[in-house]
């Protein structure tokens, strides 16, 4: 099922948010592929998480792919957008913060969610490129934090398959 040109355009997005310096890991759908180093289904867009003080850097690289408008989304919220180029690409950016006891942070200030940095030090893989995810357990995880559609079932089922 892979779609190389899509994987393709995965890597550029890693690529070019990488390249001045910002910590890039990929989440959603993405990342249980990447877990699972093969595309298993059609993603309609890239999420991935960012820390919040590197987001400029980020958007230098985004830029280059003409990924430089937001994509109003319901529940946008700062620490939580969506990117597009104006035609295919949307990627759905989660920023984070890194305490001073390592721990990472995603949310408001009052009322957000902390999490071990361990939850994005996965590693797998995306057309044979070895690219950083959510690690297995907190994908599982997050996955089931709301409702679950069709895709996050399908998702799911084969984290759970290949690890358990």
């Amino acid at each position: 099922m892979a779609d190389t040109a899509y994987e393709m355009r995965v890597l550029d997005v890693v690529e070019v948010v990488q390249g001045p310096g910002a910590d890039v890991c990929l989440s959603g759908g993405w990342a249980v592929d990447a877990l699972l180093g093969e595309q298993t289904r059609k993603h309609d867009d890239l999420d991935i998480w960012l820390p919040a003080d590197q987001l400029h850097e980020a958007f230098e690289g985004l830029t280059r792919l003409g990924i430089d408008r937001i994509h109003p989304w319901p529940g946008d919220r700062p620490w939580n957008f969506v990117l597009h180029d104006g035609a295919r690409r949307r990627l759905d950016l989660h920023l984070y913060e890194v305490r001073p006891d390592g721990r990472l942070h995603y949310g408001s200030a009052l009322h957000g969610e902390s999490f071990p940095a361990a939850a994005l030090a996965g590693q797998g893989s995306v057309g044979g490129i070895p690219v950083r995810c959510e690690a297995v357990e907190w994908s599982l995880r997050w996955h089931t934090g709301y409702p679950p559609r069709d895709k996050d079932h399908h998702d799911i089922r084969l984290l759970r398959e290949r690890f358990g």
